[in-house]
């Protein structure tokens, strides 16, 4: 589905596009998921409610389409050689993206609200993406022999993520230097457990 409603084109096709992207961002971060209309995202980028119908089709295709078109800008899979250097970049980069005012908007509005199931399958379509993408560290790990065999890719990731999300949302402690990289030693290496530990299980 998302390869269909992803298509790049160029000139005034690629400004309308990106004009109503952007409106679309602007109107879930100011009136949530369930008060966003194909109307008021029109009036906000100036263009006619016929034009993003006859591209994107649905409401739903519409907000996928603009949160994986912030995250794939706002949250590239890096590449820098190492598993640990990417996790900590990826981390890095969200942390910067919750930090923003869209991105506290958006999370609040991807974390509340209620849960029905227009919501629920963009959000899970949204996740799947976000996975796929993930998957891209791993098997390179893999590859590059860092790791013996590809975990559960979905755990890692959310095991990655949820450390940023909890404090953003939940205790809303801010992030202090060297936090991405603490996380990311944590689901490397676990806890350091002494021998006698061990030996006791």
């Amino acid at each position: 589905m998302t390869d269909s409603i992803r298509r790049r084109t160029g000139g005034r096709s690629a400004r309308v596009r990106q004009a109503v992207l952007a409106a679309t961002l602007e109107a879930l971060a100011d009136n949530g998921f369930d008060e966003l209309s194909i109307g008021a995202v029109a009036a906000r980028a100036g263009v006619h409610e016929t034009s993003i119908y006859r591209r994107w089709k649905t409401r739903d295709r519409l907000i996928l389409d603009a949160l994986l078109e912030h995250s794939a800008e706002n949250l590239p899979v890096p590449d820098t050689g190492s598993l640990r250097g990417d996790l900590i970049e990826f981390n890095r980069s969200l942390m910067a993206i919750v930090e923003s005012p869209l991105g506290t908007a958006l999370g609040r509005v991807m974390a509340g609200g209620d849960d029905g199931p227009e919501f629920a399958e963009a959000r899970a379509e949204f996740w799947r993406t976000r996975l796929a993408a993930g998957c891209v560290m791993l098997d390179r790990a893999v590859a590059r022999g860092e790791l013996a065999a590809a975990p559960d890719t979905w755990l890692v990731l959310e095991t990655l993520t949820a450390p940023v999300h909890f404090r953003k949302l939940l205790t809303r402690e801010p992030f202090d230097d060297g936090f991405a990289e603490r996380i990311v030693d944590l689901v490397l290496n676990g806890l350091p457990m002494t021998s006698r530990a061990r030996t006791s299980d």
